[in-house]
């Protein structure tokens, strides 16, 4: 019974996955149906389905995108848009560079989610602004967002719970990763910026109008701008203390929402309407299939083969460790993927003796580095396709994989390096 309750869970994750890719099936539809099918088939009861729900990670979306639609009323983005496109002089080239390494940065001490709402407003203004098309920028900063999450233990979630279980400090992360995180950003957003070269053109004329716009008066609320800027630093203190305050993400999140809908005094209406919901119910059926597929054992499977290939070889063992993680991360929830794993090499250290600290770094930007890899590879892609949709510009997943796979396996090759520099040898 059990081997067919995994055939069946398969099944209908491959088929969810290509009505995604197809693209003939909006893709919140496609999961939920995917979702429906488990539970009407009975392959997993509705209680287990809701506690496979990452209510951090959804708690942490609605919050931000709460704050982000108050705050872009105030005219704030507008205001930095302006102020950004001043700087390089209207020069899209520069701009995407800066964009790029600018988002990897603030990702690495917020969520990546958090870091792309925050940017997303700023960038659609000065596309508009350019009249050039938005994807190249909200692609480069969404893989940015990717890259420089690896970089510090709270910047992914997969980062907190290897810390956790390993023993692994802040600072721990600081030293080993964020030196190749530091060089993989700069080399991808250059990378991107060639990439995306044909689309970068402006008109001098858009330039020069840009350099006579007064960025000051884009404010156009003042005394909110106020409360949401004050609301923002107390949230994002609270995403770096939330762990010593006992408190989830989401509850910062939610908390800091809800405070400025109270001192706002803004169209609650109007303000829920933004939220990307759509998004929202795609996270909630893709987490209910993923979790079913390692309630099953489907994850557990993989992993365990895995472990049996290395045959206790340190560099065999990190080097796929590190190649699987990006791998399997880019079509699935790398959540799971770490939990299971976690324990797997903790059992391999106690039987081979081997040192596996090299093992939790190898892991470490597997996950997270793999989930530029496809559309669904990571929370903050997802969202990013959400705005773009919201705004006519719609990013397929054929051309986020287009882009963001040859990018994903350009960061392993470099981390591979970095790993048998440093660690494997």
């Amino acid at each position: 019974m059990k081997n067919l309750y995994e055939i069946v869970v398969i099944a209908v994750f491959l088929i969810t996955f290509g009505m995604i890719i197809s693209e003939k099936v909006n893709r919140t539809v496609a999961a939920l149906l995917g979702a429906a099918v488990l539970l009407i088939a009975k392959i997993i009861d509705q209680g287990k389905a809701v506690s496979f729900i990452d209510y951090t990670t959804i708690g942490v979306l609605i919050g931000m995108m709460i704050i982000v639609a108050i705050t872009k009323r105030t005219g704030l983005f507008q205001y930095l848009a302006i102020k950004s496109a001043k700087i390089v002089k209207g020069d899209p080239f520069k701009l995407i560079i800066v964009f790029g390494i600018i988002t990897g940065m603030i990702s690495a001490f917020l969520d990546n989610v958090t870091t792309v709402l925050l940017m997303a407003p700023v960038t659609l203004v000065i596309a508009r602004m350019l009249k050039i098309n938005p994807i190249p920028f909200m692609m480069t900063e969404v893989i940015a967002s990717n890259i420089g999450g690896t970089a510090t233990l709270i910047g992914d979630p997969p980062n907190i719970m290897i810390g956790s279980e390993a023993g692994l400090g802040f600072m721990d992360f600081i030293k080993n990763l964020s030196p190749i995180v530091m060089l993989i950003l700069v080399v991808i957003t250059f990378l991107l910026s060639f990439v995306y070269r044909k689309e970068l053109t402006v008109n001098e004329e858009l330039k020069d109008n840009i350099m006579t716009l007064d960025d000051r008066s884009a404010i156009v609320d003042k005394p909110l701008l106020i409360k949401s800027l004050s609301v923002l630093g107390l949230v994002i203190l609270g995403f770096f203390l939330h762990e010593k305050l006992g408190y989830e993400s989401s509850i910062v999140a939610i908390g800091g929402a809800t405070l400025l809908l109270f001192i706002g005094r803004v169209d609650v209406e109007e303000i829920l309407l933004e939220i990307e919901w759509p998004t929202i119910f795609f996270f909630i059926a893709l987490f209910i299939i993923v979790g079913t597929l390692e309630e099953v054992g489907v994850i557990s499977q993989i992993a365990k083969l895995i472990m049996s290939v290395t045959q206790g070889n340190l560099m065999i063992t990190g080097l796929i460790i590190l190649w699987v993680s990006a791998i399997l991360s880019a079509f699935l929830d790398n959540i799971p993927f770490v939990a299971t794993m976690i324990p797997l090499i903790k059992a391999m250290g106690q039987m081979s003796g081997m040192d596996i600290m090299p093992l939790w770094w190898a892991l470490s930007l597997g996950a997270c580095l793999g989930g530029n890899g496809t559309l669904i590879g990571a929370s903050a892609n997802v969202v990013v396709a959400g705005i773009l949709e919201k705004e006519g510009q719609k990013i397929s997943f054929r051309e986020f994989t287009r882009i963001g796979f040859p990018m994903m396996i350009v960061s392993i090759v470099i981390s591979t390096v970095y790993l048998l520099l440093f660690y494997l040898i």
